[in-house]
């Protein structure tokens, strides 16, 4: 493992492999492949402009508002070259969601890829300060400068000359990207990772996997989770190769691996629950794959039995960690004579804690349990985040120190096992009503803000339903009124909701039903939608 002692950023693993192998392929996007040179040389270019054009605000962020395209891979390395931290933005998401994420950041600069163009649009008039907006792929700006003319627009030709741009020094404990999760209050929260955590992660994954050169990654997933960084980062860091799949591509992903040569697959463990679903896991067929890595939600054993047939040449691994912790910080290798013994209810092991990381699983009171009980987990270590976003309140509830200990520790929230003499930690679920949907994290909290907010009821409860091993299929929401516009509210909520949150049933029902302690009694709810089917 690299010098834990010297201090790095991320993106310097990219100058070095594009200084070693200046001609390998860096990235296949759009049917085009672009080498390290020719990635580098953009992202210089970015760098360059940024760092001629942005605004002195305080804040080291710029956003990267781009979708699957060259400009939004060299928009992200231009920004960390620049040397502040990024923050993606989804052009598929709700305008608003995204002008509530850009202004909380206080980046007052953006990358844009023309695909992002007609998002750009609808988000300009809502931004709350002048922005300095680079259109690294277009070759005409006129039209932005006439229709916002408060904003200032760089186009292609005018970027800076990659040949102008230097180097920009970078602190361990400065922000390398910022990433909203979703929150309970309604309102994303902000997760800001130092270079230090994510180069401390990139260290050990590089080192533990034997990622080389000839490596070629999968990249199935948004810029807006944090599990991207690890196909671009770790590929980077050695001179590998990300090639990102086009929507159709993503659609078929059986041929895409086989297409594009990958050796190096990770993606949410339901992606490969619909795979086995639709065939596409028949014995022998990925002989390619060396790696198959998986994040996100549960992991079950009849799918990664599975997998192992269809990829008899790759080493399985399950991966933990919250977003808080950087990305993974926990990891099981599947065995497929002692992991089905390992299992718990179907669902493989998380393992044990990375190098350097310190996993404790304790009560209500924090206090370490004994080994066979469950309880919370809590982790601590180089991976940790220094908390949220401008946010000292959560920051507290969420980063604490533990009776008895003076060390800091992260509260996961996720139910586990804490492991016998020999064993491994063992996933069990959610505390509070945090779920997964396709891999996505969800505050059902938020959902039920923006519900209450969108009809004018003062009670509003999402169910995670029908649900599944890896977490829930959608969402069902219940209002407590009938007297209620539902189109209305739907249309409100998707202004604001991302597809995945969006509830796809809405039930309008007099009383909400309450346990004897008074909440509501999600129990019984869920028990009428069981009785629906």
């Amino acid at each position: 493992m690299k010098d834990a002692a010297t201090p790095r950023a991320l993106g310097s693993g990219f100058i070095a492999s594009s200084d070693k192998f200046p001609e390998r392929i860096a990235l296949e996007v759009g049917g085009e492949q672009f080498s390290y040179t020719q990635l580098r040389e953009q992202a210089c270019s970015i760098a360059e402009t940024l760092q001629k054009n942005s605004p002195v605000t305080g804040v080291s962020l710029t956003a990267v508002l781009a979708h699957r395209s060259f400009s939004a891979f060299s928009g992200i390395l231009g920004v960390l070259f620049r040397g502040h931290g990024y923050v993606p933005l989804n052009p598929n998401f709700p305008t608003q969601r995204t002008a509530v994420m850009l202004e909380r950041s206080g980046c007052r600069s953006i990358v844009v890829g023309n695909e992002a163009i007609p998002a750009l649009k609808e988000l300009l008039p809502n931004a709350a300060h002048p922005l300095v907006v680079i259109l690294p792929a277009s070759t005409d700006a006129t039209e932005f400068s006439t229709e916002f003319p408060g904003h200032t627009f760089i186009c292609g030709h005018e970027l800076c000359a990659a040949s102008d741009w230097k180097p920009v020094e970078t602190g361990p404990g400065d922000t390398a990207y910022l990433l909203f999760t979703s929150g309970s209050t309604g309102q994303p929260k902000g997760v800001p990772i130092t270079h230090a955590n994510i180069c401390r992660f990139l260290d050990v994954v590089t080192e533990r996997y034997g990622i080389n050169e000839y490596d070629r990654f999968s990249q199935m997933f948004e810029l807006v989770f944090d599990l991207s960084l690890f196909d671009l980062f770790a590929a980077w860091e050695c001179g590998a190769c990300v090639c990102c799949p086009t929507q159709g591509e993503a659609q078929l992903p059986a041929k895409y691996i086989i297409d594009s040569k990958i050796t190096v697959w990770f993606s949410v463990p339901s992606l490969a629950i619909s795979m086995k679903r639709t065939r596409m896991l028949e014995p022998g067929l990925y002989p390619g794959l060396r790696l198959s890595l998986f994040c996100g939600e549960a992991l079950l054993e009849d799918v990664i039995e599975q997998w192992t047939r269809a990829a008899p040449h790759s080493v399985i691994e399950n991966l933990y960690g919250p977003t808080e912790v950087t990305l993974a910080c926990t990891c099981y290798r599947w065995n497929p004579h002692a992991s089905p013994g390992e299992s718990e209810h179907g669902t493989v092991p998380i393992g044990e804690p990375f190098p350097g990381m310190t996993a404790i699983v304790v009560d209500e009171k924090l206090a370490e349990i004994t080994p066979g009980e469950t309880g919370e987990l809590l982790l601590s270590g180089p991976q940790v985040a220094p908390g949220y976003w401008k946010d000292p309140q959560k920051t507290a509830a969420g980063f604490v120190v533990p009776p008895g200990m003076n060390t800091l520790f992260y509260r996961t929230g996720d139910l586990v096992q804490r492991p016998l003499a020999g064993q491994p930690l063992k996933y069990l679920g959610r505390i509070d009503q945090q779920i997964k949907i396709r891999g996505n994290r969800v505050e059902l909290g938020e959902i039920e803000a923006v519900l209450r907010d969108a009809a004018g009821v003062d009670i509003a409860v999402a169910i995670g339903w029908p649900e599944t091993p890896a977490g829930a299929d959608g969402i069902v929401a219940f209002l407590g009124s009938r007297d209620v516009a539902l189109e209305s509210v739907r249309e409100k909520a998707r202004r604001r909701l991302p597809t995945y949150m969006m509830p796809r049933e809405i039930r309008l029902i007099d009383n909400i039903p309450l346990n004897p302690n008074g909440k509501v009694d999600r129990k019984a709810l869920i028990e009428r939608l069981d009785e629906s089917v």
